[in-house]
């Protein structure tokens, strides 16, 4: 599938960048009644989830880069200044508790840092360097993906942070909302450009294109889960018991896989050390603790390899 490219522009006034056009659609929105803006709003949002599946072909390339990554020991880094890179923090965190997996596989970098994440520092996404120096503090190699988010495609820190990762011998992606500039598209190794339209307001990027950008970075974390063994059947099994929800979680998974009852599953959750896949490959394989995460660490922790479908 080819890549849609930035026209060119007819007029030196205007910004070419998508996500920076006036709506048509919305220009007398402050004109509105309450409902009827947020039927407005409502109708922008219904094209997100087509202009993600416009990208399929990109996403699934860049998953594929990223299982690939992860079975040579490296990590996925997200590099983002305000709303992007909020949400590549928010994916990264949510992986550990979601799927067990170290902090440091998935990772987001904030232009600004940690009080970026919190109150807006616009100036520190136009600085290349910082974004560059990030990569080194990190120490990017060979076995990691770096993906970049800038629902504009120009943010200088992104670029900066993807530069340096490429020298470092590190894959790159690219993702944003805009149509990509040539030579953007000769610099990556994968662009994903979910083309959302204008805003409801114009340059308001939190909106369509922060929808976008989640499902992007939604399907992305857990395609790759899936595809390195966390998932089992469509259940979470690499989770780890860490509080009372997911105490109850892992027990309910327990009792749907292995048909005990809620006090055995307990029982054997408990014995696992916490450990959701464990319990079922101890008691698929009547196995102790220790045995059966061996087993697990020998196929990779596919757990469908050593205990079947579900």
């Amino acid at each position: 599938m080819s890549i849609p490219v930035a026209p060119s522009p007819g007029d030196e006034h205007l910004d070419t960048r998508l996500t920076e056009q006036q709506n048509p659609r919305t220009v007398d929105i402050d004109q509105l009644s309450t409902l009827e803006i947020v039927d407005l709003i409502n109708a922008e949002d219904a094209g997100v989830a087509d202009a993600v599946a416009q990208e399929r072909e990109p996403i699934a390339r860049a998953i594929d880069m990223v299982v690939a990554c992860f079975r040579a020991g490296g990590r996925l880094i997200y590099v983002g200044a305000g709303t992007s890179g909020r949400l590549g923090v928010l994916d990264a965190s949510e992986m550990p508790p979601t799927y067990g997996v170290d902090a440091d596989l998935i990772q987001g970098v904030m232009a600004g840092g940690f009080e970026a994440l919190l109150k807006a520092r616009e100036g520190a996404e136009d600085r290349p360097e910082d974004g560059a120096a990030a990569m080194d503090d990190k120490q990017v190699g060979a076995n990691d993906f770096v993906l970049g988010i800038a629902a504009s495609g120009t943010t200088p820190f992104v670029h900066g942070a993807l530069r340096r990762a490429g020298e470092l011998g590190a894959k790159t992606g690219f993702l944003l909302c805009s149509y990509p500039r040539h030579a953007l598209t000769k610099s990556y190794d994968v662009i994903i450009a979910p083309l959302v339209g204008p805003e409801v307001i114009t340059g308001s990027t939190r909106m369509k294109a922060g929808t976008a950008t989640k499902l992007v970075l939604n399907t992305i974390s857990t395609t790759a889960m899936v595809r390195t063994g966390k998932v089992f059947g469509n259940l979470m099994v690499d989770l780890q018991v860490t509080c009372d929800k997911l105490q109850d979680r892992g027990e309910r998974i327990l009792m749907t896989t292995l048909g005990v009852t809620r006090p055995d599953a307990r029982s054997l959750l408990h014995a696992a050390g916490g450990h959701v896949k464990t319990a079922i490959v101890m008691s698929r394989l009547s196995l102790d603790a220790q045995q059966a995460r061996l087993r697990l660490d020998e196929v990779g922790g596919a757990i469908a390899e050593l205990v079947g479908d579900l």
